[in-house]
């Protein structure tokens, strides 16, 4: 297993454009591959919190009333740095987060995109002149909404950043960013790129800490004008309680339970092939991750066989040896995993492939878990309920179109969905009525920098990427000019 050093970066709190140590206990980081404490990180409480406030709020003026040009040159000049420390940025996250090396390069490679697409769309934020049919002038303008505080998960721990604050500087506002406490690492290196592009002070400010006290001072605060979180569902349905006294502009990515179909008409081997590949991306630890896989009758066997046989070639390791998947996040995420494969087997389920913590040699210190078959799940199973964060692929039998549509929706969430299908009449069908933001067809790459991304029912509101991304950082401001006496 390889034992490397973690590159340099900053483990301070970035507010105003200056580095401060925190006012409460250092925040411990630890390498799941390994078990090792990486670095500790400086954490802040109220005061700090308060002080990023202050700070985004003095600087919301002169960053606004910018030109849409003159933010897109520092975002592009901060993609360009980006791009130049791609091999530091990835390694950093590997370490702190687990993923392979190639996907952390890939999502690195993501934040570059995401700049540049949001520094020119963020000179696309159009207005409008309405046709007025008195000598009167009906201007409608797209202004920042304000401070951003930004809240970002631990499984993408530096494109949910980019996501979130690509969009919001290049409508002009000013962002309180409040990484997870697992992988703020990754969040500390883009500060320093930040800072070296030359973003104004307090344009971007980073605070560490206790999340139920940051969120909670963010969400409650009256100079904070709007919450864009990424999580599980409970914290959001919290943060919403918290910010909707002061009336906020909230958004929310929250948690999914993804259906992957198989009908009896699809390509099996693109089918198998791409569950394959997308299920241990990050081993399961993603809110698109394939979790409940619906597979017909007619050809269950052979597709159960398929599987069985095609998942011998996931490798999983450290991240930095670059396998097919990494370990689990910690032990709470391999305890999880552990509580639905028993609950599904007391119920009658079969463990075809996989099923326990991998603890031998290299593996002993890390939260390691094998790529796992289950067939047989039924609904009374926790498993198909609830969110899998993990390498489980449940296989499903369904016999009927309309049947499997009703079983894929019947979830609270409602994020990614997928089905593999080659009669149009079954793709228009079921792609109108999948109760899902997003829907791959034969495919599951539905996350990009040009189309939206979010989810509806409990997965969330709002849209992030493409031309809706920016939009949820502006207000819409009608003037009427009276033009004439």
């Amino acid at each position: 297993m390889a034992k490397e050093q973690l590159p340099e970066v900053e483990t301070r709190l970035y507010i105003n454009g200056k580095w401060l140590d925190g006012s409460e206990d250092p925040i411990a980081i630890i390498n799941p591959a390994t078990g090792d404490t990486l670095a500790k990180v400086q954490a802040g409480g109220k005061k700090e919190v308060k002080s990023a406030i202050k700070a985004a709020n003095d600087a919301f003026s002169e960053w606004s009333e910018k030109s849409p040009a003159e933010r897109a040159t520092l975002m592009n000049k901060m993609a360009d740095l980006v791009e130049e420390d791609s091999e530091r940025l990835a390694k950093i996250m590997t370490m702190e987060q687990g993923k392979p090396l190639t996907q952390a390069k890939g999502e690195i490679q993501t934040n570059v995109e995401n700049l540049r697409w949001n520094a020119a769309e963020g000179q696309r934020l159009l207005g409008e002149i309405v046709p007025s049919p008195a000598t009167n002038q009906w201007q409608v303008r797209k202004q920042a909404v304000g401070v951003v505080g930004a809240i970002t998960p631990w499984n993408f721990p530096s494109n949910m950043i980019i996501r979130k604050i690509s969009p919001a500087i290049a409508a002009g506002c000013t962002v309180i960013l409040k990484p997870s406490k697992q992988t703020p690492l990754s969040a500390l290196a883009l500060m320093e790129l930040f800072d070296k592009a030359g973003f104004p002070a307090g344009v971007v400010n980073i605070v560490l800490g206790d999340s139920s006290t940051i969120g909670t001072i963010l969400s409650e605060s009256d100079d904070v004008q709007k919450i864009t979180f990424t999580g599980s569902t409970e914290v959001g349905q919290t943060l919403n309680e918290q910010a909707a006294p002061t009336l906020k502009n909230v958004s929310m990515e929250l948690g999914g339970h993804a259906p992957y179909i198989i009908f009896p008409d699809a390509d099996i081997e693109r089918a198998v092939e791409t569950l394959i590949q997308t299920k241990f991306i990050n081993n399961g630890q993603v809110c698109t991750s394939p979790n409940r896989i619906f597979v017909h009758k007619d050809i269950k066997q052979k597709v159960t066989d398929r599987i069985v046989e095609a998942i011998k070639d996931v490798t999983v390791g450290n991240g930095l040896d670059d396998p097919t998947t990494g370990p689990l996040i910690n032990q709470d995420g391999v305890e999880k995993v552990v509580a639905q494969l028993k609950d599904a087997t007391d119920k009658g389920a079969k463990i075809l492939a996989g099923g326990h913590k991998l603890t031998d040699g290299e593996y002993a210190d890390g939260f390691f878990f094998e790529p796992t078959v289950l067939d047989g799940v039924t609904k009374d199973m926790d498993i198909f309920y609830q969110e899998t964060f993990g390498p489980v692929i449940p296989l499903i039998t369904f016999e009927d179109e309309e049947a499997v549509i009703k079983d894929a929706n019947d979830t609270e969430f409602g994020l990614a969905s997928y089905f593999f299908a080659t009669n149009i009449h079954t793709i228009d069908n079921v792609s109108n009525k999948l109760q899902y933001g997003m829907v791959g067809v034969n495919d599951t790459d539905i996350s990009n920098s040009a189309t939206p991304f979010g989810g509806v029912k409990h997965s969330g509101f709002g849209r992030e990427n493409g031309t809706y991304g920016v939009e949820e950082y502006v207000e819409v401001k009608f003037v009427n000019i009276r033009t004439a006496k």
